[in-house]
C-alpha cells in the first residue's frame, strides 16, 4: 500500500497591507502639525517653501497644500499710523533741503556767502541776513542798494503748497536809546516789518502767511564782548516753517 504523502502546512501569512497607509496617514497628520506651527511664526516666503517641499514629498507638487497662504498677521494701527507720519515727516524734511539747496546756490552765484547763510533746525529752514548789508547803525529803513536782494528772496520764498515765514529781528546788547527808538526791542521789530513789507509787495505773495518777531538783544549767536561778535549779533532772521511735525501731525 503506497505511503500517503503528508501535505505541507501552509505557512500563515498575516496580512500587513495596513500598515502602509496607517504609515502614510501619520506622516501626514506629523507635516499637518508642522505646517500649522510653522504657519504662525514666520513669513509667507517661508511658508510658500516649506508647502512646496511637502507637496513635492508626498504628491509630486500638487495637493491640498498649493497656493496655500498663511493667516495674515494683522499690523497694530498705532505702528501703521507711525510709519505714516514719519514718512509724511520725512518727505517735508526733504522738500525744506530742496528748498535750502536753491537758496545757497542763489547766495553763491551772488557772492553773499559773508553776509547770507542757511540752517536746518527743528523749527525749519532759517536764513541769516546780517543786518550791516541792509540797515545803517541805528536805523531800520533798508539801504536801496540792498532792496534788491530781498526782492530775489522773495521768489525764493513762493512755495506749492504754501509755508509759514516768519521774519524775526535781531540787535546786540549796546543799549538804543534816541529820538527814533526807545529800546534794542524796538529797533529789531521795526527791522523786521520794513523787510517783510518789501517781501510781500510781491503780488505773487500771500501776506497771511508772513509774520514778524522781534527779539532784541535776548537772542545772541556769538558774544556781545566783541566788535565781531556784536556783528554777528545784530541780524534778520527768515524762518520758513515745516508743514510736518516730527510726530507726524500738521504744523499749525
Amino acid at each position: 500500500m503506497p505511503r500517503r504523502r503528508k501535505k505541507k502546512k501552509e505557512a500563515h501569512h498575516v496580512d500587513e497591507s495596513w500598515l502602509l497607509p496607517y504609515a502614510d496617514l501619520l506622516t501626514l497628520l506629523f507635516a499637518l502639525f508642522v505646517v500649522l506651527f510653522a504657519s504662525s511664526t514666520i513669513d509667507e516666503s517661508k511658508f510658500n517653501q516649506i508647502s512646496s517641499v511637502f507637496n513635492q514629498i508626498f504628491d509630486g507638487g500638487h495637493g491640498m497644500m498649493e497656493n496655500a497662504a498663511p493667516t495674515p498677521v494683522p499690523v497694530p494701527k498705532e505702528s501703521m499710523g507711525a510709519n505714516t507720519e514719519n514718512s509724511s515727516y520725512l518727505e517735508d524734511q526733504r522738500s525744506l533741503g530742496e528748498i535750502q539747496e536753491s537758496l545757497d546756490e542763489y547766495i553763491a552765484v551772488n557772492e553773499l556767502e559773508n553776509q547770507f547763510e542757511t540752517r536746518l533746525t527743528e523749527e525749519g529752514l532759517l536764513i541769516t541776513i546780517r543786518d550791516s548789508i541792509l540797515f545803517s547803525p541805528g536805523k531800520a529803513t533798508i539801504r536801496e542798494e540792498y532792496k534788491s536782494i530781498a526782492g530775489d528772496l522773495t521768489e525764493l520764498l513762493i512755495f506749492d503748497p504754501p509755508r509759514q515765514i516768519v521774519v524775526g529781528g535781531h540787535t546786540d546788547n549796546v543799549p538804543m536809546y534816541n529820538a527814533e527808538f526807545q529800546s534794542n526791542w524796538e529797533l529789531s521789530a521795526i527791522r523786521a516789518v520794513n523787510f517783510l513789507e518789501i517781501l510781500v509787495g510781491n503780488e505773487n505773495i500771500d501776506p497771511l502767511l508772513f509774520s514778524t518777531k522781534a527779539y532784541g538783544d535776548n537772542l545772541p549767536i556769538a558774544s556781545n564782548d566783541t566788535a565781531e561778535g556784536r556783528d554777528q549779533n545784530r541780524r534778520v532772521e527768515v524762518l520758513i516753517q515745516p508743514l510736518v511735525l516730527k510726530d507726524g501731525s500738521a504744523f499749525e
